[in-house]
């Protein structure tokens, strides 16, 4: 749902991905020197009935994606011309006396009237999904999680953005350090609790439960690779009820740490090719990808911060009178935090790609890394990933041939056929060689 990233987008914006999955959004990655060829043809292919269904759909997210950014810019922006963002602080204050209670009141009204407006789009692409039967989940259950989703981010995101609102207020200069500063452990916070979280909108039971065959074989990746997932962390979410897709990912740090594989995944596609997810998965714990991509955001951010806080006050001081805000602070009051969110929400989307490309890059490294630590344990470690790629791709009505725009702007994982092409011919131990990660 959109809007938990919108009313959460203070301390999230870039947040957004930042725990990997092996999921199918994707754009070209580069092999290691020496060990890929290229060949004339995909290792990647679908039947002709669902290539075309790919090509469709693929355009209509790509469309969706940059009518859903343009919405978002566009309804934040009438929300300050047509003074509702004032009107709303104006209520908010008659209603409570209580300052810290009007502000809660009056974000709580703005992520609600966001979600509002964000639900025809929403609506739209759940028929899509629906439509080309990605996703099987009755209307009731998807409106369920809508509210749910709502129902988090009118809890948590009013409280942080009332947090952030009352930066402002006391540190009218250098505001935007302030936020840069409470934002860090948020981001840690947000990675950490995610798993507490997720069965709130999904059902898991212990993997062990139905699949020990394939819970003995993970055991040995985990020990391969060292990461420290015990059976008892190991889980089966119940995807079935809402998608055919398929999918398996490790969430959560420390304590929370643990590894799902979607029912749709266990005993649909081969245990070997579960067993390449999850060193995927392992290598984006083992190469430290999580910290090195908080601490990339958290360089980002202060820089994005700082250069929104800017262009928030140079709005501020030019718009201000004409949308209603206090002309003396008109950051300061709760309608002016809107500007705040305009000018955040108008860098995410600009700086989009660059946060994609790193994400690229660590994906490129963790299915080197999940290739290499199957090597030993499953009989091809190349046909294994080249049929994993090609099972998620048509699960997802990957497009095979994507442009290379929407793959630069959109796509946080390589594409699919890139990284089946690589897959296939990346064989490192070939004349007594080694992996990169692997020296044995």
């Amino acid at each position: 749902m959109r809007i938990v990233s919108m009313g959460m987008l203070v301390f999230c914006v870039f947040l957004v991905g930042s725990v990997p999955a092996l999921c199918l959004q994707a754009a070209p990655a580069q092999a290691s020197a020496g060990t890929q060829s290229t060949s004339p043809q995909s290792a990647y292919h679908l039947p002709p009935e669902k290539l075309a269904k790919a090509i469709a759909l693929s355009r209509i997210r790509d469309i969706e994606h940059f009518v859903d950014a343009f919405w978002g810019f566009a309804v934040l922006w009438f929300l300050l011309a047509t003074r509702m963002a004032a009107g709303l602080e104006a209520w908010a204050a008659s209603v409570l006396k209580k300052r810290w209670l009007q502000g809660l009141l009056f974000f709580a009204a703005l992520i609600v009237v966001l979600t509002v407006t964000e639900l025809p789009l929403d609506m739209y692409m759940h028929h899509v999904s629906r439509q080309y039967d990605i996703s099987v989940q009755g209307w009731g259950s998807w409106f369920g999680d809508q509210a749910k989703a709502l129902g988090l981010a009118v809890v948590f995101g009013s409280l942080v953005m009332l947090l952030f609102q009352w930066i402002v207020r006391k540190w009218p200069r250098r505001y935007w350090f302030g936020i840069w500063v409470a934002t860090l452990p948020l981001m840690v916070l947000a990675v950490f609790v995610s798993p507490l979280i997720e069965p709130i909108f999904n059902q898991y039971e212990p993997l062990n439960k139905n699949y020990p065959g394939l819970v003995a074989k993970l055991e040995q990746v985990a020990q391969r690779t060292g990461t420290d997932i015990p059976p008892d962390r190991m889980f089966l979410m119940k995807a079935s009820e809402k998608t055919n897709g398929l999918n398996a990912y490790v969430s959560g740090l420390g304590a929370t740490k643990r590894i799902v594989v979607w029912d749709t995944t266990a005993g649909r596609v081969p245990d070997d090719v579960v067993m390449f997810v999850f060193g995927h998965e392992s290598g984006h714990y083992v190469l430290k990808h999580i910290p090195k991509m908080l601490t990339g955001f958290a360089v980002a951010l202060f820089f994005v911060y700082w250069g929104c806080a800017a262009c928030a006050d140079w709005l501020a001081r030019r718009f201000g009178a004409g949308w209603g805000l206090d002309t003396a602070a008109p950051l300061a009051c709760r309608a002016g935090f809107v500007v705040l969110l305009f000018t955040i929400t108008v860098a995410s989307f600009v700086l989009e790609p660059v946060s994609n490309a790193f994400s690229r890059h660590f994906e490129h490294q963790a299915d080197v890394y999940g290739q290499e630590a199957i090597h030993g344990l499953v009989a091809d470690p190349q046909k294994t990933a080249v049929v994993g790629f090609n099972a998620l791709g048509e699960a997802w009505l990957e497009d095979p041939n994507p442009s290379a725009f929407i793959e630069f702007w959109e796509y946080s994982h390589p594409s699919v056929k890139t990284r089946a092409n690589f897959a296939a011919a990346y064989d490192p131990w070939a004349n007594g060689g080694h992996g990169e990660f692997f020296k044995q």
